[in-house]
């Protein structure tokens, strides 16, 4: 974010020795972006931010990832990972399942239906996109509570928790994680040069929500030694370490600055719309580092009277394409057994589009049913024991309706 928010109790000098109202001494720590050269926030702590009393590992589970070779689309079958009630116990930090990899980002999914351990991702900021159910996001920064079909933006070591809400009611928390290699910010072409959203982009500062209140711990919780899991960077991957503090880090009395965690609805996202279908990056939402995310929302169809309305057939020439469906099958792929929380994959090299009969119909729809989440990379993807756990082998034979097996001709993987 680059909007200024003070919060809670603050000095009237940054970097001045600070005590709160009840005479507490308070230890300032700077969160900051590319060194002291971006976007930053200051918090006030009643303990010491950086005083440890042990670290050990975090067995972050398989992260082994598989080449799509010999290359082809693909679709995941997401609820598969998690049926018969095998969320119960889960968080969503911990259980997270890999679908998709490569160097810059980590897609993966979860079901959840309780509260997370606190964690903080050391490598990059986190875009969670809520499938179904509620929670409240607990941060150093304050409490959001989000709901199905909101973008919930982490910044990179913001330490944080997750807590499921009404689960009997809504059921589970269901969520697909971007986990970047940096930051992930809003697409510069809907911001000033003073970073605030211009007329005509598809969302504004109304549409987005900010932590409120406080999570400060108090009483004989905040002086305990606390656990917090943390994701960090090797020379060749990712490691898993949980570290221990002589306190726990909710213990901020205020904080000001224009770094924090927010989230979103699709359903406040306005996407430009015209005569003619227009690209998806009339659906962009965010940039990272080698990567971009669009959300794909119902919109007025177009209006020329022979407009194709269903995605017209292209070649992913620079990016891997990758679609999560939130809300079941969409018009473009009828008949390919996309549903609810399906994944597909459509790698570089390789020309796709709708189904034959959904493309020669689409002059006539009336309503447009497209609903998804979408990551485009442009670097290769591999796949995760998620996605062959979970794999359909038929996806890619869908739209020519051959499935035979002969080798050569249209064989099942």
């Amino acid at each position: 974010m680059v909007y200024y928010r003070a919060v809670g109790e603050i000095p009237s000098k940054k970097h001045t020795l600070f005590h709160a109202q009840d005479g507490t001494p308070c230890y300032e720590e700077f969160i900051g972006e590319e060194g002291f050269s971006s976007t930053g926030s200051l918090l006030y702590h009643r303990g010491v931010p950086s005083n440890l009393v042990d670290s050990r590992n975090w067995a972050l589970g398989d992260l082994s990832t598989t080449v799509n070779h010999p290359l082809g689309p693909r679709h995941f079958e997401l609820p598969e990972l998690f049926a018969h009630d095998e969320y119960k116990g889960s968080d969503l930090v911990r259980h997270r399942r890999l679908i998709l990899s490569n160097v810059d980002v980590r897609i993966s999914y979860v079901v959840a239906d309780s509260p997370s351990v606190l964690y903080s991702n050391g490598i990059g900021d986190e875009v969670i996109y809520i499938e179904s159910g509620s929670a409240i996001l607990e941060s150093v920064f304050g409490r959001i509570e989000v709901e199905a079909g909101d973008n919930v933006v982490i910044p990179r070591v913001a330490i944080h928790r997750w807590i499921p809400l009404r689960v009997d009611e809504l059921g589970p928390l269901k969520a697909f994680c971007v986990e970047g290699s940096g930051h992930i910010r809003f697409p510069k072409r809907y911001l000033s040069e003073f970073g605030q959203f211009l007329e005509g982009a598809p969302l504004c500062e109304r549409d987005i929500r900010v932590p409120q209140g406080s999570t400060t711990v108090t009483g004989p919780e905040a002086d305990v030694d606390t656990d917090v899991y943390v994701k960090h960077r090797t020379s060749s991957g990712v490691l898993g370490s949980i570290v221990t503090y002589d306190h726990h880090p909710f213990d901020v009395v205020g904080w000001d600055g224009c770094l924090y965690p927010y989230a979103f609805n699709y359903r406040d996202f306005s996407p430009i719309t015209g005569e003619i279908v227009q690209p998806p990056v009339a659906y962009q939402i965010f940039e990272g580092r080698n990567f971009v995310i669009c959300n794909f929302v119902p919109r007025p169809l177009e209006y020329h009277p022979a407009a194709i309305k269903v995605p017209y057939y292209h070649s992913n020439v620079d990016s891997d394409e990758v679609m999560f469906y939130h809300a079941g099958e969409t018009a473009a792929r009828k008949g390919s057994g996309i549903a609810n929380a399906s994944v597909s994959l459509h790698p570089a090299a390789y020309t796709h589009g709708p189904g034959r009969q959904a493309y020669l119909d689409s002059p006539q729809m009336t309503e447009s049913n497209e609903m998804a989440f979408m990551v485009d990379t442009f670097s290769p993807l591999e796949l995760g024991e998620g996605a062959l756990a979970s794999d359909d082998p038929s996806y890619a034979w869908h739209w020519s309706g051959r499935h035979s097996t002969t080798p050569g001709t249209g064989g099942v993987r």
